[in-house]
C-alpha cells in the first residue's frame, strides 16, 4: 500500500509541473506552432511575444497594468524590455483572439493606411452593430462614411453645428455654477449627449434621452471586454444594452423618420477642465485670446470662423485630445497573410494598433505626460498623432469633437472660474482614462 502511494505521489508530482507548462504554453503551441511551420516555407517569422494561457491569453497581464498597477504604458514597456524593440510588432492573445500588437509609429501607419490587407477588427462588432461605421468595410464603409462626413466635417455643417450646440453649452455652464460643486464627467456627458441627440436625431432632453445615456454607458463598457456572452459578464450586459438602444431608436424613428448617432467628447471636455485647472498659464493665454472676441460679440454666440481663428485654442484642444487618449487601441483584422520587414501577420489574426503608446513615448513627444500646448507649434513626427486613428478609417467626427471642445472653452474661460476638489486623484484607465472622482470641481461665475 505504501509502495503504491509512493508511486502515485511520484507520478502526480512529476505530471503536475508538465501540466502547468502545457497550460502556460498552450496558446503558443495551439496558435504559433502551425504558423511557424508556414513561416519557414516563406522565409519569414512570427513577431516575438507570448500568447498566454488557454482562452484568457494575456488578459490577466493586461488587466494588471491597466487596472491594478495603473501603469498602462508599462504593458508595452515590459515587452520592449523582454523582446527588444525590433520593428514594432509583438504576438499575443487578447480580447479572445490571437493578435499582433503594433506599437511603433511606422508599423501603425503601415497597418492603418492599408485598407486592402486589413479590415475593421473591432473585438465586439455585435455590440457596435455590423452595419456601424467602425465595422463595415469596402464600398459600404465609403458610403456610410460619406454620410457622416457631410453631416459633421464640412464647413457648412460645422458653421451650423457651432451655433446649434451653444444654447445647451451656455445653459449647462450656468446650471453648474448655480450648483457650485459638480462631477464634471457626468455633467459633460449629459450636455454632450443632449447636443448630439438633438442635432442628429431630434431627441429633446427628457426620460428617453436619459435612458439612452445609461444604456450607452453599459454599451461602451463592453467595447473592450473579453467577448464572453454569459450572464453577469460585461460583454453580455453590453449586448443587452444594445438591444434596448435599438428598440428605442426603432420606436422613435417610426414616430419621426429621423436618424441616429459619442462618449469621447465628454471625456475630452472633462480633461479640459482638469488640465486647465492645473495649468493657470494656459488659462491666462486662453483668456487673452477669447476676451477680445467675447467683448466684440456683445452677448452673441461665437461663429465657426471666429473659433477657427483662435490659434492658441487649437493647440490646447490638440494637447487635451493627445493626453486624454480616449481610444488606447485601434483594431484591425488581417484579410490575408501580410509580411512586414521580415515578420508575418497571419491571416484572420487581430491586429491591435496600440495608439496610446505613440502619444506617451518620450521619443515621440518631449516630456510626454506634461500638458504643453506649445508643443503644437511644430507638426508632430509622422505617425505619432493617432488619436482619431488613421488612413481611410480616421474618425469621421474628428472635426466635430475638436469643435465642441473649442466652443466650450470659449464660454468657460471668459465667464467662469473653477478648481479641482481632488487635484491628486488616482486615474482609472478602463474602459477609458479618467480620474477616480471623474473630475469633481467647484465652479462659479466670474
Amino acid at each position: 500500500m505504501e509502495v503504491m502511494f509512493s508511486i502515485w505521489t511520484a507520478v502526480i508530482l512529476g505530471i503536475a509541473p508538465l501540466l502547468g507548462l502545457l497550460l502556460w504554453w498552450w496558446n503558443d503551441i495551439w496558435y504559433s506552432v502551425p504558423e511557424i511551420r508556414r513561416c519557414l516555407a516563406s522565409g519569414t517569422k512570427l513577431p516575438p511575444g507570448y500568447m498566454g494561457i488557454p482562452f484568457l491569453g494575456e488578459m490577466l497581464s493586461f488587466l494588471w497594468y491597466f487596472k491594478i498597477a495603473r501603469h498602462p504604458d508599462d504593458y508595452i514597456n515590459s515587452k520592449r524590455r523582454k523582446y527588444g524593440d525590433g520593428v514594432g510588432l509583438y504576438r499575443t492573445h487578447l480580447f479572445g483572439s490571437p493578435s499582433i500588437i503594433v506599437y511603433s509609429p511606422y508599423a501603425n501607419k503601415f497597418v492603418l493606411q492599408d485598407a486592402n490587407n486589413f479590415s475593421p477588427g473591432w473585438p465586439s462588432n455585435e455590440i457596435v452593430g455590423r452595419t456601424s461605421l467602425v465595422a463595415v468595410d469596402g464600398d459600404s464603409h465609403t458610403r456610410v462614411r460619406s454620410y457622416v462626413l457631410r453631416a459633421t466635417n464640412q464647413p457648412d455643417s460645422l458653421r451650423s453645428i457651432t451655433l446649434a450646440i451653444q444654447p445647451r453649452v451656455t445653459t449647462a455652464l450656468q446650471s453648474w455654477a448655480k450648483k457650485g460643486r459638480i462631477t464634471l464627467f457626468k455633467e459633460a456627458k449629459k450636455v454632450t449627449f443632449e447636443n448630439i441627440g438633438k442635432y442628429f436625431a431630434s431627441f429633446e432632453p427628457g426620460p428617453v434621452l436619459d435612458n439612452l445615456d445609461e444604456l450607452f454607458k453599459g454599451l461602451v463598457k463592453g467595447f473592450r471586454a473579453t467577448p464572453i456572452n454569459l450572464p453577469g459578464t460585461t460583454y453580455h450586459h453590453a449586448l443587452k444594452c444594445r438591444k434596448k438602444v435599438m428598440a428605442i431608436f426603432r420606436e422613435e424613428l417610426e414616430k419621426r423618420k429621423k436618424s441616429e448617432c459619442y462618449e469621447s467628447t465628454s471625456l475630452a471636455i472633462m480633461w479640459a477642465f482638469y488640465y486647465i485647472a492645473k495649468y493657470p498659464d494656459v488659462l491666462r493665454k486662453l483668456q487673452e485670446e477669447h476676451l477680445p472676441i467675447s467683448k466684440k460679440l456683445n452677448g452673441d454666440f461665437i461663429t465657426y470662423e471666429e473659433i477657427s481663428s483662435c490659434k492658441y485654442t487649437r493647440k490646447v484642444v490638440e494637447e487635451i485630445i493627445r493626453l486624454a487618449n480616449v481610444a488606447p487601441c485601434v483594431f484591425r483584422t488581417a484579410k490575408k497573410d501580410v509580411h512586414y520587414k521580415g515578420y508575418k501577420i497571419p491571416k484572420d489574426w487581430k491586429v491591435i494598433c496600440w495608439v496610446r503608446y505613440v502619444h506617451t513615448e518620450p521619443e515621440n513627444f518631449e516630456d510626454p505626460m506634461c500638458f504643453n500646448p506649445d508643443r503644437w507649434d511644430e507638426q508632430p513626427k509622422s505617425g505619432t498623432h493617432l488619436v482619431f486613428g488613421g488612413g481611410t478609417r480616421i474618425c469621421a467626427g474628428n472635426k466635430l469633437a475638436r469643435l465642441q471642445v473649442a466652443v466650450l472653452l470659449h464660454h468657460l474661460v471668459v465667464g467662469y472660474r473653477w478648481e479641482l476638489v481632488n487635484p491628486n486623484a488616482k486615474i482609472n484607465y478602463l474602459p477609458n482614462p479618467k480620474p477616480v472622482d471623474e473630475v469633481e470641481i467647484i465652479i462659479s461665475r466670474i
